[in-house]
């Protein structure tokens, strides 16, 4: 079977989503991870468009890459002119990429109602830039731009500018979805309905083989892997797409899902294993670069992907994990994941136990006890299925496993605000470490960033390594609002080190209080796992790309 084709365009397309940047050093990072997870082509931008692509492009020629072929995107010609006085054309070549992509416009509204321009034009500037840059010695995708709406409105001119790329040389045809509102069954007919024209026109490139078609969709319709997937089914053989589906409006095909989707379910050759495996460090690299938060429940290589919370779910997986997941998650570097709540049964304490390292039956605590205390506990407003450092400490408590690393004696915060000034916050904590008492004060943003500074101040007497953790994540929930400012608060902590993130959880009518349960459970579990690194009872773990603070 004919490998299917991975074409990435997240560092051009993808930087079309809205709060979505790269600077040119970034992207040649990002376009370095690209080529060592096994893409073929990365799109790095427009060289004629903009200084920042320009720069990469410059960066980029000092870059050996090991798989991908680099490729500068631009348009056709401009009306009226030869392709070898347009600006754009030549800011392609000058780019140095061994292939070049160019657009041109295969819906009639467009040339006519938005460009201006006549039909014929239109039809000679996509031959004639082709032509131009097969000359110069480019291997030349042509992206036709709202291919399938300019196929349903006027099919006729649609396919006379396929045969004017195919004409001009091109080794792709790529088959674009730009405004994502085709449907798969829309997208199966249309791709079979060409390839069948081109057949029956026998049209030869100028390497005098059958042109290539490939497919780029839109998410508008939230279809966008689906109609990839039906069109590389359809014939096509290249997929464009971007990582994490960044993308302008509702973003372009997320190649997380795709490359999967190929190699696993469809059994296309695309990727290695060992490539495969490494999709989900990818996804958190560029989301990191990109300033985005992953999304947990983001298919494949999401935080949620492999999730479980049902007490019968996991009751399945611990005996047959085929049960309730369709695939390893190892095969995409992603790990099952097994939820406490309040819809959770045994099963789950049971497993979350032994991979926390934790014993039940302890003072008479099994999982039947366990599981009626979280409960009670979430029907007070906790949530222990977001807060797995918290569900931790809970567990080692109810056990009599919790061996506290240092213990709250009193804490202060003030804040102070006059009419010239913006608030400040000042917080002073006492604490005791092995009957030793610290106090210290400090200041913060706010009143939260204060007692976090005064405890790691406090903590570095006798713990000197805390400065490799820093807070990721803070939210604050209203549990009930109907009581207003007497309602209970939830407040969530996301942590992180050069190892691992973990998340804590605190509930309290007063939002300070909450936050200090929080804060104090995570501090307690990094304290713990540092403990048990420096004791030699669990292996240090791979290092992770390190995220901005929030």
């Amino acid at each position: 079977m004919e490998a299917t084709l991975l074409y990435d365009t997240t560092l051009r397309d993808g930087t079309q989503g809205e709060n979505i940047s790269f600077s040119a050093d970034e992207k040649v990072k990002i376009a370095l991870k690209l080529d060592d997870i096994g893409i073929h082509y990365i799109e790095g931008g427009w060289p004629g468009s903009n200084p920042k692509d320009m720069q990469f492009f410059d960066l980029a020629k000092r870059v050996k890459f090991k798989t991908a072929r680099l490729v500068a995107f631009g348009s056709t010609r401009k009306p009226g002119i030869q392709p070898g006085e347009d600006e754009n054309l030549k800011a392609l070549l000058a780019s140095e990429t061994p292939t070049v992509t160019i657009f041109g416009k295969s819906w009639d509204l467009h040339v006519e109602a938005v460009m201006s321009n006549t039909l014929d034009e239109n039809i000679a500037m996509i031959r004639d830039s082709v032509k131009f840059l097969k000359w110069n010695g480019r291997e030349v995708i042509y992206d036709a731009e709202h291919f399938f709406d300019g196929y349903k409105n006027n099919r006729d001119y649609a396919l006379q500018t396929i045969d004017a790329a195919i004409e001009g040389g091109a080794d792709f045809v790529v088959l674009c979805d730009t405004n994502g509102g085709s449907l798969p069954f829309e997208i199966e007919s249309m791709v079979k309905e060409l390839q069948q024209f081109l057949a029956a026109k026998d049209l030869p490139n100028s390497d005098k083989t059958p042109v290539k078609l490939g497919i780029h969709t839109h998410n508008d319709c939230e279809l966008a892997v689906a109609n990839s997937i039906t069109a590389v089914q359809a014939g096509t053989v290249m997929v464009q797409g971007t990582i994490n589906g960044y993308g302008e409006r509702c973003g372009n095909a997320d190649l997380n899902s795709i490359m999967p989707i190929l190699k696993l379910k469809m059994n296309r050759p695309c990727i290695s294993d060992e490539n495969l495996a490494k999709l989900k460090t990818l996804s958190r690299y560029v989301s990191e670069m990109a300033n985005q938060v992953p999304i947990n429940n983001r298919p494949f290589v999401g935080k949620s992907a492999f999730a479980h919370k049902g007490g019968i779910h996991v009751s399945a997986i611990m005996k047959v994990p085929k049960a309730y997941e369709h695939m390893e998650p190892g095969l995409v570097g992603n790990q099952r994941r097994v939820l406490v709540s309040d819809l959770s049964g045994k099963s789950n304490v049971e497993y979350k136990a032994r991979e926390l390292g934790v014993e039940l039956g302890n003072n008479g605590y099994d999982s039947s006890k366990i599981v009626s205390e979280i409960k009670q506990l979430e029907q007070q407003g906790y949530q222990f299925d977001v807060a797995e450092g918290s569900f931790k400490i809970l567990m080692e408590k109810f056990t009599d496993q919790f061996n506290p690393l240092f213990e709250l004696e009193a804490f202060r915060v003030t804040i102070e605000k006059d009419k010239e000034q913006p608030c400040s916050s000042q917080a002073t904590v006492k604490i005791s470490v092995g009957g030793k008492q610290e106090i210290t004060a400090a200041e913060g943003y706010g009143p939260v960033s204060a007692l976090d500074n005064a405890l790691r101040k406090a903590l570095d007497r006798f713990y000197p390594d805390l400065d490799t953790m820093s807070l990721v994540d803070f939210k604050v929930r209203v549990i009930d609002g109907s009581r207003g400012t007497a309602a209970k608060v939830r407040v969530f902590i996301e942590s992180r080190d050069q190892d691992k993130i973990w998340s804590t959880i605190g509930v309290s009518e007063d939002i300070i209080e909450a936050s200090w349960q929080a804060l104090a459970d995570s501090f307690q579990y990094k304290l713990a796992g540092e403990k048990q690194i420096r004791s030699g009872q669990i292996p240090e773990q791979e290092e992770l790309p390190i995220f901005s603070k929030v």
